[in-house]
């Protein structure tokens, strides 16, 4: 069946008017070349999927000792910046939106992709009891080293040197990313943050850095082309929060007045969800449950429960054109675990649009990076 006619309704996002409240999620693919500059593979296959309403693009690091593994794309160099540029031209050519997710690893970087070996940063020296992709295969987290407060305030321009890279590059706004377990929600959660300084103790000072980046970055590039991502009790990277619940709502309440584009909150089944959307000012963007993660009859109930927007994950990566399939109620094609992270075309840019009666199966399996 068709999704609900409320999902392809036109909305405003900042200064921007998307044709429908469908967006496509950040996912980390690793194509980039191996510097961390996007190609021209990664540029078709944004443009592939420029109908969703918003294209947040895949987590890409501010830094080099950000990154989240090899071929991850970064933003820190006129290299990157062209490469970027190349995108946005695309996914734009095509009347499509396009936000850039910044991100930084943290301690769930690794020696074996970081710069000379660089020891991964952390807000406290403990090590996650997980599993990190590198080129030789997965491997245990190493113990991270400690940000000082002087690497705190220039890891904080790195962000701003990064999302002001983004608009030169012609990117309608960047995505700051304190979810998922990596180095911003490992300042949140209380089982990764064990300082004792600003930049931790209390809920305030935990929260300190998530809203100092948001803020500083607000302040640059305008906070209409700013959104913020959360993930509260995202278990993932060893992440474990006692308090989701005081955590999240002071978090939100010290965002709130910065007026930035978005929230993109990760739904938890919980009091939290309700007390986010009553907290939240401006828009509304949402990931549904895990258990109902791109689904479209899931998207209906989070509008019905007051978000603005709706993330979709795998169904995008298996879809280039999921917004026309779930307007007719076209099957979906389902994602393939070969291509999800790194490598060519295949499971990247080879998945069919919908065969319609009227006309031939567009895909296009350019194969160049």
């Amino acid at each position: 069946m068709p999704a609900p006619a409320a999902l392809f309704e036109p909305t405003r996002l900042g200064d921007l008017t998307l044709p429908n409240r469908m967006v496509m999620a950040p996912m980390s693919r690793a194509r980039a070349n191996a510097d961390g500059t996007p190609g021209s593979l990664m540029a078709h296959y944004y443009t592939q999927r420029a109908s969703a309403g918003l294209i947040v693009a895949e987590g890409t690091h501010p830094v080099a000792a950000g990154a989240i593994g090899p071929d991850a794309p970064g933003l820190f160099t006129d290299a990157h910046q062209d490469g970027w540029a190349r995108i946005a031209d695309g996914v734009h050519a095509a009347e499509g939106h396009l936000f850039l997710q910044l991100m930084h690893a943290g301690r769930l970087a690794h020696p074996d992709f970081l710069p000379q070996g660089s020891i991964p940063v952390g807000p406290s020296a403990v090590a996650a009891d997980a599993l990190v992709h590198t080129s030789g295969g997965r491997v245990p987290a190493v113990t991270p080293r400690v940000l000082t407060d002087g690497a705190i305030q220039e890891l904080i321009e790195d962000f701003v040197r990064s999302a002001r890279r983004a608009v030169v590059a012609g990117l309608d706004g960047v995505e700051i990313h304190a979810a998922n377990g990596y180095l911003l929600h490992q300042f949140l959660a209380d089982n990764t943050n064990l300082r004792t300084d600003r930049w931790g103790g209390d809920v305030e000072g935990r929260i300190r850095l998530t809203v100092a980046i948001a803020r500083a970055v607000a302040d640059t590039i305008g906070p209409h082309r700013v959104g913020v991502r959360i993930s509260p009790s995202n278990p993932f990277g060893d992440l474990d929060e006692t308090d989701p619940y005081g955590t999240y709502t002071a978090l939100v309440h010290a965002l709130a007045p910065l007026g930035i584009a978005y929230l993109h909150h990760g739904e938890t089944g919980t009091e939290l969800d309700t007390a986010i959307r009553e907290l939240w000012p401006t828009a509304l963007m949402v990931t549904p449950l895990p258990a109902d993660r791109d689904k479209p009859e899931a998207a209906a109930h989070s509008l019905q429960r007051g978000a603005d927007l709706v993330s979709f994950g795998r169904d995008f990566l298996a879809n280039p054109d999921l917004v026309t399939r779930c307007r007719i109620g076209a099957p979906l094609n389902e994602a393939r675990r070969t291509g999800f992270y790194g490598g060519g075309a295949h499971g990247y840019t080879d998945y069919p649009s919908f065969a319609h009666p009227t006309g031939p199966n567009t895909s296009n399996t350019e194969s160049g990076r």
